[in-house]
């Protein structure tokens, strides 16, 4: 027997549908969470945090030392810092100690979300299975993103993975964030790019950057393409790069790497999804990146049922494609092009 509108995806190996089902759903009350009162710190960027600057150069230093001894003292007295209560959820005071301690192995990370977040709880218990059940929470959202970034990069010819750094002469952090994102929109619309990407910043410098993913048609390309020959700090030797001049004259810096194979695809897709586990960042999309696409499937281009319950077929590789009962062909990125879309 045919399935019809079924949702297919390819998993990097094979493809798969999802036979389309129709389940009867009630709607659930929405359960407002407890709110809380959190009394913090407030933080103040002031000169008493700052060491003087000390130079024996010459006698007005030698005043200065003399003087850290008073500096010192009126620290001391300063201690005391004025507190802020704020009303937040629990949930939401679990997600900014998440973050808060991202750098931490999850061991120690979740011992000092369980120890700030015991006053809010009537004993340990309720708290650590709090913390445990979010900790659950969190895994199950990145399995997902995860497998919705992967399924969406297999439907997409990408053909470059491109990293690009702002120049401080030239921008900001939040200038260089805003038009980075303007200008991949504006090359979407006008030059049919397709990305996918996410923001990082480097682990000494702190300096924001945006590695991606990108979809660059034929003659669709700004600016030139050049090899620059600079030294890797991290390598320690000098290496060639191939650089655009539009990203440079407008941004900074820019990088371009051919992706020629699956192999690459996957290698650059798996330095994606590591920022997705110790980041926390969002992948960020272009309009036209979907997970799945629709066809009807005959019997005879099913190899078997598969995942739980068999409730997925696994397809042969040369399966026909049939969109409401019109004969698309054999699938092929040509073919899934024409094919309707779904998340």
């Amino acid at each position: 027997m045919p399935f019809g509108e079924t949702k297919v995806y390819f998993d990097g190996s094979h493809y798969i549908a999802i036979p389309h089902t129709t389940r009867p759903s009630k709607k659930r009350p929405y359960k407002l969470e407890e709110t809380i009162t959190v009394i913090q710190d407030e933080v103040k960027d002031s000169a008493e945090n700052v060491e003087p600057s000390i130079s024996l150069d010459n006698k007005e230093n030698i005043e200065q030392i003399e003087n850290t001894e008073i500096i010192e003292e009126e620290t001391k007295k300063q201690e005391t810092k004025p507190k802020t209560a704020r009303q937040m959820t629990k949930k939401e005071l679990f997600n900014e100690l998440y973050i808060k301690y991202i750098d931490y192995k999850k061991k120690e990370r979740k011992k000092l979300i369980i120890q700030d977040m015991l006053p809010y709880f009537e004993n340990k218990e309720l708290c650590v299975s709090f913390v445990n059940t979010n900790f659950d929470r969190k895994l199950r959202n990145l399995i997902c993103r995860r497998v919705r970034m992967v399924r969406k990069a297999n439907l997409v010819n990408f053909n470059y993975f491109c990293t690009f750094t702002y120049d401080d002469k030239k921008h900001t952090e939040e200038s260089f964030k805003k038009k980075l994102k303007t200008c991949f929109r504006n090359l979407c619309y006008r030059n049919d790019w397709k990305y996918m990407g996410v923001w990082e910043r480097a682990p000494e410098t702190k300096r924001l950057h945006f590695h991606g993913l990108f979809e660059i048609p034929d003659k669709a390309m700004v600016g030139e393409l050049f090899e620059h020959s600079d030294y890797n700090i991290n390598s320690h030797r000098r290496t060639k790069t191939i650089q655009n001049s539009y990203f440079n004259e407008r941004f900074g810096r820019s990088d371009f790497e051919k992706i020629v194979s699956k192999e690459d695809l996957y290698k650059e897709i798996s330095y994606i999804v590591k920022y997705l586990e110790k980041t926390e960042e969002k992948i960020v999309y272009s309009k036209g990146l979907y997970q799945y696409f629709i066809s009807d499937i005959m019997d005879e281009d099913i190899v078997c049922t598969i995942g739980q319950e068999d409730k997925k077929l696994l397809l042969f590789d040369d399966f026909t494609c049939w969109d409401e009962g019109c004969l698309m062909g054999k699938v092929s990125p040509k073919v899934i092009a024409q094919m309707r879309k779904c998340n």
